[in-house]
C-alpha cells in the first residue's frame, strides 16, 4: 500500500485538492441558493413561499447522479439547438449539480435557523422603523447564523462525500483517481484503502472542527 501511495502521491494529492475545491465552490453557491429559497420559505408571500417549497421538494427528490447527468449531458444537448458546440466542463457541471443539491438542504438549514429566533426580535426591529429586509439582515440573520454554523459544516462534509458521485462525469476528484490507479496497478484493495483513509482524514478533521466550534458557540452564549 505504501508503494502505491508513494508512486501516485502527486496524483492523489491533486485529486484531493480537486475534491476540496469542488466541495468548497458548491458550498459557497449552495449557501447563496439556500438563503434565497429559505427567505422565500419564511416569507408571508404565498407565491414566493410556494416557489421555495417546490424547489426544495423537487431537488431533494432527485438523486444527485441523475441531476449531474442532466446538467452535464442534457443541458448542453438542449442548448446546442441555439448555440452550436456548447458544452459544460466537468468542474462547472459538477459545481452546478452539487450546489443545486446542497442548496436545497441549505435552504432547510437556513429556514430552521431563522425560525429558531424569537419572533419578538423581528417585531422589535420593525417597531423601531426598520424595513423587513434590514431587520432580517441586521437582526435575525446574524443571530440565526450562530445557530446554523455546525449544521453548515456538517452539510459541507456531506457535500464533500457527494463529490465522489461526480466521478461518473469524468471530473478528476479522488474517487475517479482511485479508479484509475486501481486499473493501472490491479491492486484494488490497497488503492481503495488509501482513498478511504484520505477521505476519512479530511472528514474526521472537519467533524472535530464542527464540534469544537459548536462548543465555543455554546460557551460564548453562557
Amino acid at each position: 500500500m505504501f508503494t502505491i501511495f508513494k508512486q501516485y502521491f502527486f496524483m492523489l494529492a491533486a485529486s484531493l485538492g480537486n475534491t476540496l475545491l469542488l466541495a468548497l465552490f458548491a458550498l459557497i453557491f449552495a449557501m447563496i441558493i439556500g438563503l434565497i429559497f429559505a427567505l422565500m420559505n419564511v416569507s408571508r408571500n404565498k407565491v414566493l413561499n410556494a416557489i421555495g417549497t417546490v424547489y426544495v421538494d423537487a431537488i431533494r427528490g432527485v438523486p444527485l447522479i441523475v441531476l449531474a447527468f442532466f446538467i452535464y449531458f442534457g443541458v448542453p444537448q438542449g442548448v446546442k439547438v441555439f448555440v452550436d458546440g456548447f458544452r459544460l466542463p466537468a468542474l462547472q457541471a459538477g459545481t452546478i449539480a452539487l450546489a443545486m443539491n446542497c442548496g436545497a438542504y441549505m435552504a432547510e438549514i437556513f429556514r430552521a435557523g431563522i425560525e429558531s429566533i424569537d419572533k419578538g426580535q423581528m417585531e422589535a426591529a420593525r417597531s423601531l422603523g426598520l424595513p423587513y429586509g434590514t431587520s432580517m439582515r441586521r437582526v435575525i440573520l446574524p443571530q440565526a447564523f450562530k445557530v446554523m454554523i455546525p449544521s453548515i459544516i456538517n452539510q459541507f462534509i456531506i457535500t464533500l462525500k457527494d463529490t465522489s458521485i461526480l466521478s461518473v462525469i469524468g471530473y478528476p476528484e479522488l474517487t475517479n483517481t482511485g479508479r484509475t490507479i486501481a486499473g493501472n496497478t490491479f491492486r484494488s484493495l490497497e488503492t481503495w484503502a488509501i482513498v478511504g483513509i484520505l477521505y476519512m482524514i479530511v472528514i474526521v478533521s472537519l467533524s472535530r472542527a464542527a464540534k469544537a466550534l459548536e462548543r465555543r458557540i455554546k460557551a460564548n452564549e453562557k
